[in-house]
């Protein structure tokens, strides 16, 4: 029995979908039961847990061949990140009590960085989870492609993507949900000792003028990609609601100025398949 924790989103949807197609029996942990229907009617056994309920998530875990811990991302985190913090003690307490026989924890590109930011949240994680005696495998990601879906709109009427990653011909790595979820089905599935992290990007490195190029291509009319003033960010994502935006702009920093990177050799990076036009196709056609 696999379970996975964020099944009804992009990443855990993929693995949920990976695990199935390969016959294995999964068990998904949902906040709610009408959110976890669809699943159910695939055969998978749900399990209702708050990500903060330890004692809910134990019982979720017992027994389970591998768990998948895919925490709730805050994109607006309160200082010291305390959602983030309640989120791992309750994990870690769960874990402890259900001793699971491995762990698959979704991290993030950058997790080992020392500046403070928006990812340091995965650093928490990675660093409670190291504490502890059950193996687990740190996945960490580059940039999701799915971010582009913000980009729709203003790429479809303007002909403009508006961009924070800077300078626009400068390529990081990105990767598509798709990938990441058939490479966690894969791990869960390996047999390993202690703590090992995998990095994982997408089949090459992509810049915002990719990005413009892809629209262009799915979209049939022309793209381009605009850097956004790195002075206007923190009054603009204050306008969208955000309280705290210095952890947002922190992590944009990073990856601007490549502190926020993969920290293995990059011939041990894993590759994924899926190209950055499919992913677009699908943004736009949703």
């Amino acid at each position: 029995m696999y379970v996975i924790t964020g099944i009804t989103g992009q990443v855990g949807g993929a693995l949920g979908n990976a695990l199935l197609h390969e016959g294995k029996s999964v068990r998904a942990v949902v906040r709610d039961e009408k959110k976890g229907a669809a699943w159910a009617a695939r055969n998978c056994e749900i399990a209702l847990a708050d990500m903060t309920d330890a004692d809910a998530l134990a019982r979720a875990f017992e027994g389970a061949e591998g768990v998948f811990i895919l925490p709730p991302s805050e994109f607006d985190p309160a200082p010291g990140f305390p959602e983030a913090r309640e989120v791992i003690d309750a994990v870690v307490a769960a874990l402890a009590r259900a001793k699971p026989r491995k762990i698959v924890c979704l991290s993030t590109i950058g997790a080992q960085a020392a500046q403070t930011n928006l990812l340091t949240q995965r650093t928490l994680l990675e660093q409670a989870l190291r504490k502890q005696a059950i193996p687990v495998t740190f996945l960490r990601p580059g940039w999701f492609m799915e971010n582009c879906a913000w980009d729709v709109a203003p790429a479809r009427d303007e002909g403009i993507v508006h961009s924070f990653l800077q300078p626009l011909d400068r390529a990081i790595p990105m990767v598509a949900t798709d990938d990441i979820g058939r490479l966690a089905a894969k791990l869960l599935q390996e047999e390993w000792h202690g703590m090992r992290t995998v990095e994982l990007e997408g089949p090459q490195r992509t810049s915002p003028e990719d990005i413009a190029d892809a629209f262009a291509e799915v979209l049939g009319r022309p793209v381009r990609a605009q850097a956004v003033p790195r002075e206007t960010w923190g009054a603009l994502f204050q306008s969208q609601g955000m309280n705290d935006p210095m952890p947002r702009i922190q992590m944009l920093d990073g990856f601007n100025e490549g502190w926020i990177d993969f920290e293995g050799r990059s011939e041990d990076i894993v590759k994924g398949t899926t190209p950055l036009r499919e992913v677009i196709r699908k943004l736009v056609t949703r």
